[in-house]
């Protein structure tokens, strides 16, 4: 059986929401799956992802390829870097508390880029309400009535 992780979409029409699951490669996208290992929310700046790394971790130890985009998530939320770390560690290149000090800097230094991401997201949204409040509006003058047209000497309107 083979193993993937990949997204199973949620949410409404236009609105999507993602739960990242570990599938059977033959079942359907939003049909059964073996285990759910977070949501992804791409409506959010920057997108929310919530990833139990550890389980992630394991399938991908067990040999469960992920999609192209599942891959993206894991590289950003850095399981794939703690991989690349472990490898390290069991081919002898440095042991395993100098595996978790690296990725306990790189996380740290990630986490402090994600929050200047959401601090830049909402200046800039306060940006444009202010810039929308000090645009003047128009107010649509009431227009002036116009003569009512006088009757012809015939009793007909001109």
């Amino acid at each position: 059986m083979a193993a993937k992780i990949r997204l199973q979409r949620h949410g409404s029409k236009k609105r999507p929401f993602y739960f990242i699951v570990v599938a059977d490669a033959r079942s359907p996208r939003d049909g059964k799956f073996i285990q759910k290992l977070g949501t992804y929310n791409p409506l959010t700046i920057p997108a929310t992802i919530e990833l139990d790394r550890q389980k992630a971790l394991e399938w991908l130890n067990k040999g469960a390829t992920p999609t192209d985009t599942v891959r993206r998530i894991l590289s950003f939320k850095g399981v794939l870097y703690l991989k690349h770390l472990l490898r390290g560690v069991k081919l002898g290149l440095f042991d395993e508390t100098a595996a978790m000090q690296k990725f306990t800097t790189w996380s740290a230094e990630h986490e402090e880029h994600i929050k200047r991401r959401q601090q830049k997201a909402i200046d800039e949204r306060r940006a444009k309400r202010r810039v929308a409040s000090a645009v003047p509006r128009k107010v649509a003058e009431p227009k002036a009535e116009s003569p009512a047209p006088e009757a012809n000497a015939e009793g007909g309107e001109a």
